[in-house]
């Protein structure tokens, strides 16, 4: 059968698609702490949400799951308004939507969602449906059209803000893609479809979502054997499959020169742009070269200062809210100098978040000379957003100004991924560091790890989890240390 969480898992990764239906249950990983946190949080949200309706609704979600698809057909021809934990499936289809909503044009399904409704929101922006949310709502409305109980392709959101999202699948997702919603579901239907008769066969690719996925271990082993080209940093799936097959290997694109690659200078790979394919080439060189360092592509000068600043902060996007803004304080590069400086918000309130944001905002502008190192635009993003709240502490172009000023060094966007070549899989913070011999006091830092644990310091209140949240994000910090002081010794 195919259901709602199979179309959602393709969106991320075909190939779990694949193993979850056909791989060793032997070789999966145990199930990833954020994960089981998400579970969690979703269930707690959608629980919340059903006592909070008032309205009445037909419980279904306790019955046994034998029982329930006859007993939601039974209340569907019974013309019950509202029915929760239904289940419903036609021909190889099968879901089961949070709720079954009936209108005048018949039942609509309604999911509800511990995220936001729509992607791309801001104050001038109104943002878009989110893909793997319009695929698992087209499924419902799938089968509610099939079997005569409804007239349309409209399903609903309820999200974390507690509004109700409409998803008219008959519409375009965005103003940029050729595809209404529903062209989209039909073709990942199909493609589904094909995986799960084993018509088609997929591959494993190294994508970000790998970290919390089940079958990370065994995937990572095959793309290491195969040496797929998803090895180099910033090459995902959907790049890679459009390499010649003779050239879908790291080694075979770092054997291909340059005069192959790019005659007469234009890239011979439909779809990659001169400039990166030449890029990609420079990395799968450096992968398949022993002992490579990282060089620069075009020169690079880093401002100077007596004193340094890095800084990053943690979020939790399930209450939207920033908990840790971090500082490592250094005095004239002198390691022994460094201060760990943090202001923190210990309690999901937005009185803590305004007084740690006022707490960070007052300490940058106490060292008007300092050069703050940051990695990524989380950062200025994060910020922006603070201050569209709480506009007391500083406005948005209050921050847009700060951090627009030489001082403040984006090592990500303005040095390492600009102008330099890595030996790396990937470009992040935790690959380069660690390339470099740094170590995390963790066992297992990531920032999914810490939402994690900031949903258990909330919960339980353990002083040893919070100390663990302040630890890792100082070595975070650190690690930035370590990846400026080697860019400016090379």
């Amino acid at each position: 059968m195919i259901t709602a969480s199979m179309l959602y898992d393709f969106d991320t990764c075909p190939h779990r698609v694949s193993l979850d239906l056909f791989g060793d249950p032997m070789k999966r990983d145990p199930v990833n702490a954020f994960v089981e946190m998400l579970w969690e949080c979703g269930h707690a949200f959608e629980l919340e949400t059903i006592q909070k309706l008032d309205v009445p609704f037909l419980n279904l979600r306790e019955e046994p799951r034998a029982y329930r698809e006859g007993r939601t057909t039974e209340a569907i021809l019974h013309r019950e308004p509202l029915i929760y934990g239904g289940r419903i499936s036609h021909g190889d289809l099968l879901g089961e939507p949070d709720l079954l909503r009936r209108t005048d044009a018949g039942y609509v399904p309604v999911d509800i969602k511990s995220g936001i409704g729509l992607e791309g929101t801001s104050e001038d922006r109104e943002g878009k449906p989110k893909r793997h949310y319009a695929l698992q709502l087209a499924l419902y409305a799938d089968i509610l059209l099939r079997k005569d109980w409804s007239s349309t392709r409209e399903a609903f959101v309820w999200d974390v803000r507690g509004e109700e999202v409409s998803y008219n699948l008959d519409l375009k997702r965005g103003p940029r893609t050729p595809q209404t919603m529903w062209d989209e579901y039909e073709d990942v239907l199909e493609t589904v479809t094909a995986i799960s008769s084993g018509a088609l066969q997929t591959d494993p690719a190294l994508i970000s979502a790998c970290t919390l996925c089940h079958w990370r271990s065994h995937c990572r082993g095959e793309i290491n054997q195969s040496d797929d080209l998803t090895l180099i940093s910033s090459l995902g799936r959907n790049r890679r499959d459009k390499f010649p097959t003779e050239m879908r290997t790291v080694r075979a694109l770092a054997e291909t020169s340059l005069e192959t690659l790019l005659p007469g200078g234009k890239s011979s790979v439909p779809g990659i742009g001169a400039s990166t394919l030449q890029t990609y080439h420079a990395r799968a060189v450096a992968l398949k070269t022993e002992n490579a360092r990282p060089y620069f592509t075009e020169p690079v000068e880093l401002p100077m200062s007596h004193t340094e600043l890095f800084f990053d902060v943690e979020t939790d996007p399930f209450r939207d809210l920033c908990y840790l803004h971090g500082f490592v304080k250094r005095t004239a590069g002198d390691d022994s100098t460094e201060e760990f400086v943090a202001f923190t918000a210990d309690e999901a309130t937005e009185a803590l978040e305004r007084f740690a944001f006022a707490g960070a905002w007052e300490f940058v502008n106490a060292h008007p000379d300092a050069i703050v190192y940051y990695y990524s635009p989380y950062e200025r993003t994060t910020w922006k957003k603070l201050a569209n709240r709480y506009p007391d502490i500083a406005t948005e172009d209050d921050v847009l100004a700060l951090f627009e000023q030489e001082r403040f060094v984006d090592l990500y966007q303005d040095v390492v991924r600009a102008k330099m070549i890595w030996p790396t899989n990937s470009l992040s913070i935790k690959s380069l560091a660690s390339f470099l011999g740094f170590q995390w006091r963790d066992t297992d830092p990531s920032g999914a790890a810490s939402v994690q644990w900031f949903h258990e310091w909330i919960e339980h209140g353990d002083p040893k989890v919070w100390q663990r949240i302040l630890e890792y994000n100082e070595d975070d910090c650190r690690a930035m240390r370590v990846l400026a002081d080697v860019i400016r010794q090379l």
